[in-house]
């Protein structure tokens, strides 16, 4: 038996390669603030999560219940730590603190079995598909070319590109992608990103004028999160796939739009309540016949997860520049990550990492993006940069 003693957390404000930003975000971010929460044990292990910094305290606050605990138990313990958050419901710092909890449970599992993640989650193979994807709205056409063009030099052919304000520009930055994409002769797939930014009618008239010039694998977030009428509106008016659930919470969220035919793709990651929610949540989607995608997060090991998902799409892969504060041992080839045989989920904070540590949460660390930046809205004139637009910070 391995239990549990105690919790620390780090912040680090990384500099990131590139701005990232979407149509909430045109102008983009430049640095992002994430937290490393790493559970100890009284045989020496830890278990490492990284995410947003504003659930610090309720972390701290929630480890306690996991003191003297064997992270064996992560399924029981993740249900202990929901209960808990009954009222209030698993959602908001509240979610984030137990899915930060929860992943390194996971990670602790694996390691004191001796094993890598997939293996303990019960996948016959460490390898999983890969999608690219430049949360890539504030990028000019070469930045986007040269994106693109990295993602094929691995073999991936299937990109994702942030889109919904300005369809002329749209159309010529998808072509852009899928040129980059279809190096040494493949064939590109295209999906798009809108990021909740469309009613359900822009979301038709503009989805159907990119579907005259290309073919798109899925169109993500057209509408508003929980908007069964909306997204089964777009999703029935378009050929393209509609996926969504990077922002839900867990099945209690999908259950609606899996029965109301709202979701055709449903996407899931570290916040979809943790390793423990987004397996329920793929259970869910599998019973349904519907595919699913693996978000992205720092270091990319949501990708353990999509090895034991039986109609996975592939993993999104942003690569912003996480790289500075830990090492995966990752392998990304032929558009597949090889993911490693090291015990645990293979994430591992650098040993120069500390120095990007902060010592107190940045101003807007809080927050994870800009907000819901409507057009034509009093939001979408806040000028970048002012006190109303707020600090950069979050999760790419």
């Amino acid at each position: 038996m391995v239990a549990v003693t105690g919790v620390t957390t780090r912040v680090f404000q990384v500099p990131l390669q590139r701005p990232i930003g979407d149509a909430n975000d045109p102008v983009g971010r430049s640095r992002a603030t994430v937290m490393a929460v790493q559970l100890e044990t009284d045989e020496g292990l830890t278990g490492l999560s990284l995410g947003n910094p504003g659930s610090r305290q309720t972390v701290v606050e929630f480890a306690e219940m996991l003191v003297g605990e064997d992270p064996a138990g992560v399924r029981g313990l993740w249900q202990r730590m929901a209960d808990r958050a009954f009222k209030g419901g698993v959602e908001g710092i509240v979610k984030e603190a137990i899915c930060h909890l929860d992943v390194a449970l996971w990670d602790l599992k694996a390691k004191a079995n001796g094993e890598p993640l997939w293996k303990t989650l019960g996948a016959s193979s460490g390898q999983v598909l890969a999608y690219a994807s430049g949360i890539d709205l504030p990028l000019s056409d070469e930045e986007i070319t040269a994106f693109y063009g990295r993602m094929a030099d691995l073999g991936i052919t299937l990109g994702k590109l942030k889109v919904g304000r300005d369809l002329e520009a749209d159309l010529r930055r998808i072509e852009l992608m899928r040129q980059a994409l279809s190096k040494d002769g493949r064939t590109a797939r295209l999906a798009i990103d809108a990021n909740e930014y469309w009613s359900p009618k822009e979301a038709v008239r503009y989805v159907r004028e990119v579907e005259k010039t290309f073919d798109l694998e899925w169109c993500e977030e057209p509408t508003r999160r929980w908007d069964v009428r909306g997204l089964r509106a777009v999703s029935r008016q378009i050929a393209t796939a509609v996926a969504t659930g990077e922002n839900l919470n867990g099945t209690w969220d999908f259950l609606p739009l899996v029965h109301g035919e709202a979701v055709d793709i449903v996407q899931v990651g570290q916040y979809t309540s943790g390793i423990t929610g987004a397996l329920q949540v793929a259970e869910l989607a599998a019973a349904y016949e519907l595919p699913v995608a693996t978000m992205n997060c720092p270091g990319d090991f949501m990708a353990h997860i999509g090895t034991v998902m039986p109609l996975h799409l592939g993993v999104e892969l942003v690569w912003p520049g996480w790289e500075a504060i830990v090492d995966n041992h990752q392998v990304v080839a032929d558009g597949w990550i090889t993911l490693s045989d090291r015990p645990g989920h293979g994430l591992e904070l650098r040993a120069d990492a500390e120095r990007y540590e902060v010592d107190e949460l940045p101003f807007g660390a809080m927050v994870s993006t800009q907000g819901r930046r409507r057009r034509h809205s009093w939001s979408d004139h806040v000028e970048p940069g002012s006190p109303a637009a707020g600090a950069v910070a979050g999760r790419a």
